[in-house]
């Protein structure tokens, strides 16, 4: 299944594709799905072995979209995320 959600009927269709996969999480796919056609972002905490790594690709996959996973450890900063911007001495301006 490729791309848009244009309606209720294309969303059930891609919570019943993710439902093959995760059971019991209907709320938190619903609430996943909502937030991916806002244009918004996910940030999914529990503990460990519950499926969130499941579901995020389980839904990648059923909307045809690239899946990409970020570990974090206490070491890690946004900006090594994100990327930072750098002044160039030469042209005196910021460059990311």
């Amino acid at each position: 299944m490729n791309g848009s959600i244009d309606s209720i009927g294309n969303a059930k269709q891609i919570l019943h594709e993710v439902g093959k996969v995760i059971v019991g999480k209907n709320e938190t796919m619903i609430k996943v799905l909502l937030a991916i056609v806002a244009g918004g972002h996910i940030l999914m905490e529990d503990i460990p072995g519950v499926g969130k790594t499941t579901l995020a690709v389980s839904l990648s996959r059923a909307l045809g979209l690239d899946y990409n996973r970020v570990q974090f450890t206490p070491d890690v900063l946004p900006s090594d995320i994100t990327g930072y911007s750098i002044y160039d001495k030469n042209t005196g301006e910021m460059r990311y």
